[in-house]
């Protein structure tokens, strides 16, 4: 499932302090650029804007488990980011357009997920966008519930979604 031709598996990375103002961009720059199908204009603003509170943002990323998957290796650029935050939790998982279907997210989701399992999680759960629920389905995520919710202003629909672990093999 990749976009350029590749079979390459896209470079993943731990997140460093020095990555956040790069995150926040990305993060804003992707609701912006591939949210408009979903969502009206004034929910692609409330949502971007958020990328603004930086504090809010950060607080979740240095918390959590962040990777982040770089245009290339060795590359300061990045490409895509995903956060479980707590450990049970995908909190946030964004990829900037250009780098999109090329199997980013989904490296982001497989080696978090093998991260939750290896500390012993047996089940991810996160509140997934319209744009990642289909993302997280073709991945074994299952839909517990749909539901609105007020953000920024603005009405969203989301999916409570949960994903079952396998217990890792004792070694």
């Amino acid at each position: 499932m990749t976009g350029s031709g590749s079979c390459a598996e896209p470079p993943l990375r731990p997140y460093h302090c020095g990555d956040l103002p790069a995150l926040l961009a990305l993060y804003a720059n992707a609701v912006r650029s591939q949210c408009a199908a979903y969502y009206s204009p004034q929910q692609v603003q409330a949502w971007s804007a958020y990328a603004q509170q930086q504090e809010a943002v950060a607080a979740a990323i240095d918390r959590g488990t962040t990777l982040v998957s770089p245009v290339a290796q060795d590359d300061g650029r990045l490409a895509a980011f995903g956060v479980l935050d707590p450990g049970d939790r995908l909190a946030l998982l964004y990829c900037d357009a250009p780098w999109s279907r090329q199997g980013r997210a989904s490296a982001l989701l497989a080696a978090l997920s093998a991260h939750a399992q290896a500390q012993g999680v047996a089940a991810l759960r996160t509140e997934a966008s319209q744009l990642s629920r289909p993302l997280l389905l073709r991945h074994g995520w299952q839909i517990e519930a749909e539901e609105t919710v007020l953000f920024a202003a603005e009405r969203f629909t989301r999916w409570r979604m949960i994903k079952t672990l396998e217990p890792c093999p004792s070694t």
